[in-house]
């Protein structure tokens, strides 16, 4: 690949978008097609890693389970530790946990107890931002043990949903839909 194209590339002709998944009305967007393309994907990793990097983060921590997916290899390009925040049960050991609502109902999110030191910089990482409820109520998380949040970051945006109001911190994404 040339350096100019690089540059250049349009991310968001990686990312398939399906109408109608998982229910009628709602349209997905499937990063599978951009994990997929070797040229792509280190693109997007090159450009998360550009817009992380200022938060100067010890932690990135992955929401479960596509922020996996992203977080993992950033942390690996910004010399970064990789820490995993799950859904209830998944975790061996001591856990903390924090319960969240969600549109009908409620969720946990969970990190295992001994994850961070206090004081550690952490910058949560997902693969795609919507109404920002998993997000914040990992940035809560971190706090409650002790982290430090300075931002939070995601390949995808769902700009018309409002999640980045919600999060109370710098939040960078690398591609948006507004509808």
């Amino acid at each position: 690949m040339t350096f100019g194209r690089i540059e250049t590339m349009d991310l968001k002709d990686h990312i398939r978008g399906v109408p109608d998944f998982p229910k009628p009305g709602i349209p997905f967007y499937d990063i599978s097609t951009l994990l997929r393309h070797a040229d792509a994907w280190q693109v997007a990793m090159g450009r998360m890693a550009k817009a992380v990097r200022a938060y100067q983060p010890d932690l990135i921590a992955g929401i479960e389970s596509r922020g996996f997916l992203v977080a993992a290899p950033l942390a690996l390009k910004l010399g970064c530790g990789f820490i995993m925040l799950r859904k209830r049960g998944k975790l061996p050991g001591a856990k903390i946990g924090y319960d969240y609502d969600l549109e009908y109902g409620t969720d946990r999110i969970e990190i295992q107890a001994d994850a961070i030191t206090p004081g550690q910089r952490v910058v949560v990482v997902d693969d795609l931002l919507a109404t920002g409820g998993t997000m914040k109520a990992g940035i809560e998380l971190l706090r409650r043990v002790g982290a430090e949040v300075p931002a939070a970051a995601a390949l995808i945006e769902l700009t018309f949903l409002g999640g980045r109001e919600r999060l109370g911190i710098p939040f960078e994404a690398l591609v948006s839909y507004d509808d």
